[in-house]
């Protein structure tokens, strides 16, 4: 049996953002919520959960959806390294400090 969940308020009101823009997408597009959640392969209720932001749905059917819509293609940029200035911050602050070219041995050194 599932454990309950309840995610923090900003994960709920972020899907809330993202359901409401897939309603309007969706909308924009006259499109009935019927034809929608056939190409997402997933139940016409399914997708009103969607559009009401439901934690309760899974990941891959808001992708799904979104692909149905056109949209998939921003999921991808979600947690890509360019978006993400504190990892790369972070893997920055991993760097050395100072970089130590080895030499073979009998190499001379030009001073």
């Amino acid at each position: 049996m599932p454990t309950p969940h309840n995610p923090p308020t900003a994960v709920r009101r972020a899907l809330r953002k993202l359901g409401a823009d897939v309603k309007d997408a969706r909308r924009r597009r006259h499109l009935p919520m019927a034809v929608v959640a056939d190409r997402a392969f997933t139940s016409r209720s399914t997708l009103q959960k969607i559009e009401a932001g439901d934690t309760s749905v899974s990941i891959g059917i808001y992708a799904s959806v979104l692909q149905a819509l056109g949209l998939l293609d921003g999921l991808g940029e979600i947690a890509d390294i360019s978006n993400d200035s504190v990892g790369q911050a972070l893997s920055s602050a991993e760097l050395p400090k100072h970089a130590h070219v080895r030499r073979s041995p009998g190499t001379e050194r030009d001073d």
